[in-house]
């Protein structure tokens, strides 16, 4: 579009003081404002800006009747502990979908490793294992090694069943993202079938919704949220071919259902056919998978009813007498289903998510945001909050759904997310590698072997995704710790 174009579409909506040094402006300084311009719908940012302060205004309002938070209804949720006959049939039914090919991941992997001391992309930390073994190469070598299990269950060629992985990552992560992958041959996947797109930005804006300069030729931009998944998912994969998005590819390779999760815990059952199994056969288009909490007071947010919708209701919104209601009969806390980021949908709710999405109201987070005062065009930095950041999360859409479920999973083989940096004894490095080799542990015992009191045996996911396929342990006592990728070497550790 025409630079005059844009500067009259700028105008009509409010923002043309983003012109204010179009006249000192080189022309590479011009032809790359008006590139950025261009690529932003400022009519729906303005939308955005405008349901995001009048829903908090609402929220905040203190005449406001606000809807009742409730605790889940008995009905919409399942434990795994608590029925493993159960269990079995899910992940049959799991299993079958992924032998099907009708199985895909979105793997949220936007973070960079800040806090851990790292400006790496989140996903490339090594937590300390014997291997040394990146976050992404462990959830690669389980989707490997899921795809030969559905192999050989259902008795499919080698080679047949593909389950592909989406990677979304942000502008700061995606070129080191790719490069990782790359260099380490996508881990043994095909390349074809790791597709690596893009979370989106908005605008940041000042208290007044006005878009903020960080240069006198930039707009300045934040990440939109983990929620921007799902408008990520419609965004082109490549500038060369418009028609191609993750949903496109998604009913291309007629994939049905999706798993969603974050790339910083390092006990993600990537995949999880149990928990695909327990979603398909509850018809459900949105689940959850959960945690119990660890205690009334933890801070993390639970799954829960908010009016008559489902929702996250975070920590801050539930009263100490709420968070300490228990069930009399089994003494569980009421409000339980701690949120973890690990998410169900089908393709088809994927899809529908457009016709609603005018409808989510963004978070709105105010911050520091260095900016060009439109005076003097210099850069200011400001001693305290002077603009906003809007985000979406991704289980802004849960009252959206029409058949919504939640299934809770044991916390230890599943949750142990990377957060902290090394030492803080919480959420940290030390604990991740803690809680993955006490579950690699768990499976040599559950097999029916021994480790001597201090040995540590790191199993690679190739060996087994949940424990499966270590029968040829029984009976086994091992005395030395190490690090094996395939059965055969455990001998070597007894």
């Amino acid at each position: 579009m025409a630079a005059e174009n844009i500067r009259d579409r700028y105008q009509a909506a409010g923002q043309d003081h983003l012109f204010t040094f179009w006249s000192k402006l080189t022309e590479a300084g011009r032809s790359a404002l008006t590139h950025q311009l261009d690529g932003i719908d400022v009519e729906r940012v303005n939308r955005v800006y405008e349901k995001a302060t009048s829903s908090e205004s609402n929220t905040t309002d203190p005449h406001r009747v606000a809807d009742s938070i409730e605790p889940l209804p008995v009905d919409a949720s399942e434990s795994v502990s608590a029925n493993p006959a159960k269990a079995g049939e899910w992940r049959q039914i799991g299993l079958q979908a992924v032998a099907n090919g009708q199985v895909g991941v979105l793997l949220m992997a936007g973070g960079q490793g800040t806090r851990l001391g790292s400006s790496a992309p989140k996903g490339c930390y090594d937590i300390g294992l014997p291997s040394h073994k990146s976050l992404f190469q462990y959830q690669a070598e389980r989707i490997a090694r899921l795809q030969i299990v559905a192999e050989a269950q259902f008795g499919k060629p080698k080679g047949s069943v593909v389950v592909p992985w989406y990677v979304m990552t942000s502008g700061p992560t995606r070129r080191e993202t790719e490069s990782f992958f790359a260099k380490n041959n996508y881990f043994g996947l095909n390349g074809k079938n790791v597709i690596v797109f893009e979370q989106g930005t908005l605008p940041c804006l000042t208290m007044e919704g006005k878009f903020m300069l960080e240069t006198t030729s930039r707009v300045a931009v934040a990440p939109d949220g983990n929620g921007g998944l799902y408008a990520a998912t419609r965004a082109p994969l490549s500038p060369s071919d418009k028609s191609r998005t993750v949903l496109s590819d998604l009913v291309d390779r007629r994939i049905q259902y999706v798993h969603a999760y974050c790339v910083d815990n390092c006990l993600v059952k990537v995949a999880d056919p149990v928990f695909l199994g327990y979603c398909i056969a509850r018809q459900a288009d949105c689940a959850a998978k959960v945690v119990p909490k660890t205690s009334p007071t933890e801070s993390v947010g639970v799954v829960a009813r908010r009016g008559d919708k489902f929702s996250v209701v975070e920590y801050s919104e539930i009263t100490k007498e709420q968070a300490e209601l228990r069930n009399p009969k089994t003494g569980e806390l009421l409000f339980n289903a701690g949120n973890i980021a690990n998410h169900f949908y089908t393709t088809a709710f994927l899809q529908l998510v457009e016709s609603f999405e005018h409808e989510l109201a963004y978070h709105i987070a105010r911050k520091k945001i260095p900016t060009v005062d439109l005076q003097t065009g210099e850069v200011v930095k400001p001693s305290k909050p002077n603009g906003m950041k809007l985000e979406l999360f991704v289980f802004d859409v849960f009252p959206f759904t029409k058949n919504f479920a939640v299934l809770e999973v044991a916390r230890r083989e599943e949750f142990s997310p990377l957060k902290n940096a090394p030492g803080t004894g919480s959420d940290d490095p030390e604990t991740s590698r803690r809680d993955l080799l006490d579950q690699h542990r768990r499976f040599l015992e559950t097999a029916g072997a021994r480790l001597k009191e201090g040995v540590e045996i790191e199993l690679s996911p190739l060996v087994t995704y949940a424990g499966e396929g270590l029968e040829d342990v029984k009976g086994k006592t091992f005395t030395k710790s190490g690090y094996v990728e395939n059965l055969e070497e455990l001998d070597a550790l007894l």
